[in-house]
């Protein structure tokens, strides 16, 4: 069996800033490690430097059993027009890869010359590839491709990988991955790509797997359903301080309350530590004093400077990592009774007609598979329903599209739609630093109205933004543009959230901070999800089935498959 231990690992970046300090945490034999974390802390650098990939500045990393890696983009590194075999070799113990490749290199060789010694160096060369377990390899690709893709090794090994979704490409490493030598395993986002039926299948092989693994994801559900335990990178506290580890040890579903006890106590040490401070200052004050009329104070008084110094020398306790303190309010003012109603809509061939209403303030999650209409309808929507009145204009400035489609759909009284989809490119905002995207409005007479230096500068603080307001909106990451998006369409008036899969790409603190965000606003929100976790927030989960049926669920549904359509 294999386990990885990292201790007291440093790195720093080329331009010298400290990027990892002092990381140290143990995966042991067959425990499932997730690491999680802000996007940049660190983490796919940490499992480099776990693979030796990258060597740490300090610090060590012992191993032991073969290791199976994963990257996050599972192609990387492979030629052009690379095929399943080039895919699944790359993955394969280093040892049958360079069997492998040598193989290679002498059946091209027999071609040229066909000579004893050549022919002998090509006997040798397959018996080193047996002798690397070559051949159990393939028996186990045979089961692989079938299992992944449906095909036989031999059928499938020449097609190249472009003809693959990235899904399938993923799949197949993680059934090899998951049933070939290697005793660790690192995963970085093994589950991007993958449908929910996908990650439930992943889930249940990790969990049955005898094997040791260390991954990266931020999908919640699937961390609750594998993690034994959680190792987050935090954010280091200040300037030229490292991103260092904690280690939460149990699941997912207890880690985020052990993460607010942790900041609670951490505050309460801060503050300890300062009502110390003050005392030892005012000891050393009162000394310096009598030290002046008193010759025989004035050791005592050094002897307190010294007791200051060496105080002050060790600093205060850890301070709350920067990302976690967000507090948004959005305000979705109160509106009429009914905020969404559809009457017998169709949206043209994509979906059966349907009947829905959604009443002020409801939660209501969208779900079905890809391809069956959910952005459809949210685009509808945010355009303002069917025929819009002036009320119902969405408040942002981007342009939507018509959505084709019978019946009606209508929005309550005084509902404003705000859309949010994280591909929108979003030019009006690009080189613009946040402070004075806030601070000029956005120019409508009855748009979003300018906010002065100071309101500004709150209003970023609610959203843990306050650090970033001199940085452009292109600079920040995903999960800050996300939060930063809805910033603007509460400040807009939006009173309708309409979400096209929000946390998608967020990292673990930047989905909690979006759903704490989410449940302060007062408005509607429909979204549409496969956020598992995400998904139990809400009231109502509407479902677009692979009958072509739009129906209400009393729970989330993730196994409906495509809708079948008439070709």
């Amino acid at each position: 069996m294999g386990h990885v231990d990292v201790a007291g690992v440093r790195y720093e970046l080329p331009d010298g800033r400290v990027l990892l300090d002092d990381v140290s945490f143990r995966v042991g034999e067959g425990a499932k490690v997730a690491l999680v974390g802000a996007n940049g802390a660190g983490k796919t650098t940490l499992l480099r430097i776990v693979t030796g990939e990258l060597v740490p500045h300090a610090g060590a990393v012992t191993r032991s059993g073969g290791l199976g890696v994963m990257r996050q983009d599972v192609k990387a590194g492979l030629r052009e027009g690379a095929t399943v075999a080039d895919l699944l070799l790359s993955v394969a113990p280093p040892r049958v890869r360079e069997a492998a490749a040598q193989v290679e290199r002498l059946e091209l060789a027999l071609m040229e010359t066909d000579d004893e010694a050549t022919q002998m160096r090509y006997a040798e060369a397959l018996a080193e590839y047996a002798d690397a377990g070559g051949y159990d390899v393939e028996v186990t690709w045979d089961v692989c491709a079938t299992a992944a893709l449906g095909l036989s090794f031999d059928r499938a090994k020449y097609r190249e990988l472009s003809t693959l979704s990235g899904g399938e490409q993923k799949r197949l490493v993680l059934e090899f991955l998951l049933r070939g030598p290697d005793q660790v395993l690192l995963l970085d986002e093994p589950d991007n790509y993958l449908d929910v039926p996908g990650k439930i299948w992943l889930e249940g092989r990790i969990r049955e797997s005898d094997k040791t693994v260390l991954m990266i994801s931020h999908d919640r559900e699937l961390l609750d359903n594998t993690a034994t335990r959680v190792v987050t990178v935090e954010l280091g506290s200040g300037h030229g301080v490292g991103n260092s580890v904690w280690t939460h040890p149990g699941g997912f579903a207890s880690y985020h309350q052990a993460r607010t006890d942790r900041f609670a106590r951490f505050e309460e040490l801060r503050k300890r530590w300062d009502e110390e401070h003050a005392k030892l200052k005012a000891l050393v004050l009162r000394l310096k004093i009598k030290a002046e009329y008193n010759d025989g104070m004035s050791s005592q008084y050094r002897a307190a400077q010294t007791r200051l110094r060496k105080f002050e020398e060790v600093g205060p306790p850890t301070e709350q990592p920067r990302e976690q303190q967000v507090a948004m309010r959005l305000k979705g003012g109160r509106t009429g009774k009914r905020a969404v109603v559809c009457e017998q809509l169709e949206l043209t061939g994509l979906m059966k007609p349907f009947d829905l209403e959604v009443w002020y303030g409801e939660r209501v999650a969208v779900l079905g598979s890809n391809g069956s209409g959910k952005s459809h309808f949210l685009r509808l929507l945010a355009a303002g329903g069917t025929d819009p009145d002036v009320e119902h204009r969405p408040v942002s400035e981007v342009p939507v599209t018509p959505v084709p489609h019978t019946g009606k759909a209508k929005l309550g009284a005084r509902v404003r739609p705000g859309w949010f989809v994280q591909t929108h490119e979003h030019p009006e905002l690009v080189g613009r630093p946040l402070l004075d995207i806030l601070h000029r409005g956005d120019g409508h007479p009855d748009g979003r109205r300018g906010l002065g230096r100071e309101q500004a500068a709150r209003v970023l603080d609610r959203y843990e933004l306050a650090h970033a307001g001199e940085q452009t909106f292109d600079s920040l990451s995903g999960g800050q543009q996300a939060r930063f998006q809805i910033l603007l369409l509460e400040l807009s008036g939006a009173t309708l959230l309409l979400l096209d899969e929000p946390t998608d790409n967020l990292d673990v603190q930047s989905a909690e901070a979006l759903e704490e965000g989410l449940e302060a606003f007062e408005g509607t929100v429909l979204a549409v999800t496969h956020d598992r976790w995400f998904a139990r927030g809400f009231d109502r989960f509407l479902v677009y089935g692979a009958d072509g049926e739009v129906y209400e669920a009393p729970g989330p549904v993730w196994d409906e498959g495509r809708v079948v359509r008439a070709r």
